[in-house]
């Protein structure tokens, strides 16, 4: 693969909410968000897992394997890579099981790493709880960039793009803040 002959050693990190919002109307889930962020019941949760770790993840890495890469797919569980704390909602409101990430264990991504896999990371972290959690995969994505000390970070998503405070799109980003 390109990024890897350049030098890089590219990780991709993915979420899936259309796919996982699509599942739920199947199902017959209701689907509800709370300031953009997906209420996740234990139902929801077994719903995101099997389509994020079934289905979205080894799609990516059966394509990257077909273009020639040599993926390897897991999630924040695995290792465990992600430990996360249930997220507080704005106004008191119970999201389930919604997690941010409070502790990133990069070995288990390092080691893929060094085999000379690309490692194919769904947005689910683990709990101190043992509870698998939700987690936003651009902000799963941002802590494993941390914590790999990367020098690039692309985001393509299907929202516009990294907002200021104000709402300014913002066109680059660096360690120290805003640029462009």
């Amino acid at each position: 693969m390109l990024l890897r002959f350049v030098g890089m050693r590219p990780v991709l990190v993915h979420g899936g909410g259309p796919a996982i919002s699509a599942w739920q109307k199947k199902v017959g889930i209701e689907t509800r968000f709370v300031n953009g962020l997906r209420v996740t019941d234990a139902q929801t949760m077994e719903l995101a897992k099997m389509v994020l770790t079934g289905k979205i993840g080894p799609e990516l890495v059966g394509m990257i394997n077909r273009l020639g890469g040599e993926a390897f797919g897991m999630s924040g569980e695995d290792g465990p890579t992600l430990l996360v704390k249930p997220r507080e909602a704005e106004g008191g409101e119970d999201l389930g099981f919604v997690g941010d990430v409070v502790q990133v264990n990069p070995e288990p991504i390092i080691a893929l790493l060094d085999q000379g896999r690309i490692p194919v990371v769904a947005s689910i972290g683990l709990g101190y709880d043992g509870q698998a959690y939700n987690v936003n995969a651009d902000a799963v994505a941002a802590e494993l960039a941390v914590a790999l000390r990367a020098t690039k970070l692309m985001l393509l998503t299907d929202v516009d793009g990294v907002r200021d405070t104000d709402g300014s799109l913002i066109s680059e980003l660096t360690p120290s803040g805003r640029s462009g």
